[in-house]
């Protein structure tokens, strides 16, 4: 018995270290195991059948028993064996998948910066392209390079060098938004895509510029590398695409050469590489310099423009701003009053324009001819939206001391529909105080008859868009004819701009509208002159 006893006993001690290795093993190790506890089990199962079939074990010596398990533990040896040349194999493939991505990495990622390098970018460039042709919008590259970087290489070290990449990088993700691309091209070279412009070029510069300032601020800031603060400069040449056939190296080729031309310049310089941007630009900048001291030099005037009813009698006149410049002459409003609502200045020129407003109302009270004119004031978006603009019109009509009744206010339809209900609520202190509120440029926007019958307005004005071709397009008509209905049913004066013709005025007329304002009876004017066309009428 002590002979069976001790082959049963290895058996047993086996199968427990097969056991605890096989909760540490992996699913392979597992599946192969597996295999052998099984030929194992059908061993120990042919066993137990010897046994009851020959009445005992056939194994009556210890070697005897040996003779079997000897060649089974060999096996299990050799199954272990191919287990872990598997594993091995599996963690090769396993490590040649990571190395592959990092090569793959490497191959589209600056090492440095770990921003996309030049392949990605001029992938990305080409997909930006196609966008650019479906959408219609503009897009720009914009080149980017650090003066002085190779002198704080040799000066501190490559690793002050890599820091300042590394931070450079960081500084100019934070400046544009996630969906353009910021890539480094090797060394101080970095290059800044952005899509989705405006599909007018001049604006899209505008917006180029904006970002190339916001860039230009963040990178003159200092720097800590390590124990040293930096200070640095940088230039940057933009280049614009469209839908203008150019490949992606002619287009980075371009914007190399405006940064090139932007270094020449100075330090922290932004230069396009088309001269009629580049002038556009500059025009600007200029104007917006000019802009600001236009008020405290008194170069801004109101000119007034007559309003007339269906008898050709004067009701009241529409005030316009001027812009007389000393080397420039009469600026038209077109060319600055949007650069003034960028820049908030037309916060400023609004209250210039209400002002002088109430002060020829109050003028004009001294005279019988003029006193119950009624004098229309346009009101920017952002003018109207300030907390206090109602508080600012009373105080202005306080100050002048005028008739609340005699100054109209005109507002546009997109300014109407921001923010509805806060609208609604200036409006309604406006007419509280007996300002009467007329909609400009009817028509043109979205015309909707919701927000007429919830808006509490004393006018429509037809836009001369419609009035200009009304004698010869059925269309125009067909509108004015309805906007003309639209006022009648709401109880509302309607007053058509842009009259020029008899024929015009006679269809306006034959529709409904009995007032008008255009060229036919007045161009705007100065004060001066509307006096005198006043007096003779």
């Amino acid at each position: 018995m002590s002979v069976v006893r001790k082959p049963y006993h290895l058996l047993q001690q086996t199968l427990k270290r097969i056991i605890s290795a096989l909760l540490k093993l992996t699913t392979l190790q597992v599946a192969s195991l597996f295999v052998t506890v099984a030929v194992l089990v059908s061993m120990v199962l042919v066993s137990i059948i010897d046994f009851l079939w020959y009445g005992g074990f056939r194994f009556n010596t210890e070697l005897q028993f040996a003779g079997i398990v000897v060649p089974f533990i060999d096996s299990v040896l050799i199954v272990g064996l191919l287990v872990s040349l598997l594993d091995e194999l599996r963690n090769g493939v396993k490590q040649r998948a990571v190395s592959a991505e990092t090569i793959k990495d490497l191959a589209y990622h600056d090492p440095i910066t770990g921003l996309p390098n030049r392949r990605l970018l001029l992938d990305r460039l080409h997909q930006a392209f196609a966008t650019s042709v479906r959408s219609g919008r503009e897009g720009a590259l914009l080149f980017i390079d650090l003066d002085n970087f190779k002198s704080l290489n040799d000066t501190l070290g490559h690793n002050f060098g890599d820091l300042l990449l590394r931070l450079t990088a960081r500084r100019l993700k934070s400046c544009v938004r996630e969906s353009d691309t910021v890539a480094c091209l090797g060394g101080d070279d970095f290059v800044v895509m952005l899509e989705e412009l405006s599909e007018q070029p001049v604006e899209a510069a505008t917006q180029i510029k904006v970002v190339g300032d916001k860039i230009l601020a963040a990178l003159s800031q200092p720097y800590q590398l390590h124990t040293h603060e930096y200070r640095g400069t940088s230039c940057i040449g933009a280049a614009i695409f469209s839908n203008h056939g150019q490949s992606e190296e002619e287009l980075l080729k371009q914007a190399d050469i405006a940064m090139y031309q932007a270094k020449k310049a100075g330090h922290n310089v932004l230069r396009f590489f088309n001269q009629q941007m580049q002038d556009a630009i500059n025009d600007r900048v200029t104007l917006e310099g000019e802009l600001l001291s236009a008020l405290e030099n008194q170069q801004f005037h109101l000119y007034y423009q007559i309003q007339t009813d269906s008898s050709r009698r004067p009701f009241g006149a529409e005030a316009l701003i001027r812009w007389v410049h000393p080397k420039r002459g009469l600026v038209s409003p077109d060319q600055f009053i949007r650069l003034a609502e960028e820049t908030g200045l037309i916060l400023h020129i609004g209250q210039w324009v209400l002002e002088t407003a109430c002060a020829q109302l109050k003028a004009w009270e001294q005279n019988t001819l003029t006193r119950d004119l009624v004098l229309a004031v346009n009101v920017s978006a952002k003018q109207f939206h300030q907390t206090d603009f109602v508080a600012q019109v009373q105080a202005v009509i306080s100050h002048y001391a005028i008739k609340p009744n005699l100054l109209k206010l005109e507002l546009t339809e997109s300014m109407l529909l921001e923010n509805v209900e806060n609208t609604r609520a200036t409006m309604l202190a406006l007419r509280e105080i007996a300002i009467r509120l007329s909609l400009d440029d009817f028509g043109t926007g979205y015309s909707s008859l919701q927000y007429l019958k919830r808006l509490p307005l004393d006018q429509l004005k037809i836009d001369q868009s419609f009035v200009r071709d009304i004698a010869k397009d059925g269309s125009d008509r067909a509108i004015v004819r309805t906007i003309i209905a639209m006022a009648q049913s709401l109880n509302l004066d309607v007053i058509a701009e842009g009259v020029e013709t008899e024929e015009q005025c006679q269809i306006l007329l034959s529709n409904g509208c009995v007032h008008f304002q255009g060229y036919l009876f007045g161009k705007p004017m100065p004060i001066e002159q509307f006096d005198t066309l006043l007096k003779q009428r």
